[in-house]
């Protein structure tokens, strides 16, 4: 948040750790097919009345739900696996109910900030509460969520158990989650009655200051948590984090932050998010896995926004899109260094023309096709697979 960054953005960031072979899908849903009710991933919910934004969706292809995304109303949001010790009742997690990936996407189709994003995700956790495999082949791989939302002001850290919650207000400084409960006792709402129930639940004494992570947390990656606070930390000392320092973040492999595809659980996709109420909005993606050997491409809202079908996943077994193929062949290739230094380059090109842009995205067709261009360039570089391929250089 500023003042730690450049130009006084919000930087947004996450990685999407999934069980292995799981194809992670990049897709933009400018309108769908709406009646009176919506199905999501495992259940059938009651469809928004009012329109739904259009939404740039980082999502598990079998699933409806996405990891992360971006709305056109500037609101970004990514969540987290936790593991709580509230898990009977309303906190079985193994129920199937709303995934916290629904969650992700309902709060972007249907907030237009993060404080309404924040709302919708609450009022529908309560409503429908939160549970189901959270893996396409593995019933056991269930939890409760957290996440961060943020706009172009201000964020939010969200963390739930069952049905209950807190949320953390943002409005300076950093704040990164790992797979575990970091709310503490800087609660700015909270769920109704959730001290009485923790009290009734045995798990504050109803004295002293009440610690949500304390009463509630099973557990979490408390070593990547606080390896992810030290690279922002030190990323930002200066005033000036950028795209630049969250992909540096996003692609330390020492910290546990990037996992490879030998991990049981590897990285399958990547999203940063610069977000201005004075300048370009830009949502980048990998849409492979493993960021440290990918490379994010850039996506802007425009009234015609495209993104390639290249990452858009078949529905047929293994779900893997054209992209993700071309990039497993690539790893397994004898000139993968020589590629990725390329790619590296092109990533460069692209920040550098996107921070110097100073057109209207609202009436520039030049951005309509950017992610697209970037995704046909990968692609074309992938094709060839050799040391010295030229690849053809594209402006906007």
């Amino acid at each position: 948040m500023p003042p730690l960054t450049k130009n006084d953005e919000v930087i947004f960031g996450k990685n999407s750790d999934r069980p292995q072979n799981e194809v992670q899908e990049v897709i933009y849903v400018k309108e769908r097919a709406r009646s009176s009710k919506l199905k999501c991933t495992y259940i059938t919910i009651d469809e928004s009345y009012n329109p739904i934004n259009s939404v740039i969706l980082s999502k598990p292809a079998w699933m409806w739900g996405a990891e992360m995304g971006a709305n056109n109303k500037n609101v970004v949001i990514g969540n987290e696996a936790v593991w709580t010790n509230n898990n009977e009742g309303e906190g079985d997690a193994r129920q199937k109910r709303l995934l916290g990936m629904d969650l992700v996407r309902l709060g972007l189709e249907r907030g237009n900030s993060a404080d309404e994003a924040l709302d919708v995700i609450i009022q529908l956790l309560e409503r429908y509460g939160q549970g189901g495999p959270c893996s396409e082949f593995d019933d056991s791989h269930f939890y409760h969520n957290s996440f961060l939302i943020a706009d172009c002001h201000i964020a939010w850290a969200l963390e739930t158990s069952g049905k209950m919650w807190a949320a953390q207000r943002i409005t300076n400084g950093f704040k990164n989650i790992s797979n575990g409960l970091t709310i503490r006792s800087k609660i700015d709402r909270h769920s109704e009655g959730l001290l009485e129930k923790a009290q009734a639940m045995g798990l504050w004494s109803g004295r002293g200051q009440f610690d949500f992570t304390e009463c509630f947390s099973a557990g979490g990656d408390e070593r990547r948590l606080k390896i992810g606070e030290r690279l922002l930390r030190q990323g930002s000392a200066t005033g000036a984090f950028g795209v630049r320092e969250m992909f540096s973040v996003l692609r330390n492999k020492s910290s546990g932050i990037c996992r490879g595809p030998e991990d049981t659980f590897p990285t399958q996709g990547s999203q940063v998010s610069t977000l201005s109420a004075r300048a370009l909005c830009v949502h980048w993606f990998t849409a492979t896995p493993d960021p440290s050997v990918s490379y994010f491409k850039p996506f802007i809202f425009t009234p015609n926004a495209q993104v390639s079908l290249m990452t858009a996943s078949p529905n047929e077994p293994g779900w893997q899109h054209q992209l993700y193929k071309l990039h497993a062949q690539h790893l397994q290739s004898g000139h993968k260094n020589a590629v990725g230094r390329i790619l590296r380059d092109l990533e460069r090109g692209c920040l550098s023309e996107i921070e110097e842009y100073d057109g209207d995205p609202t009436t520039a067709s030049d951005l309509d096709c950017l992610m697209v261009k970037c995704t046909e360039a990968e692609a074309k570089l992938y094709g060839h697979n050799a040391p010295g391929t030229v690849v053809e250089e594209f402006s906007f």
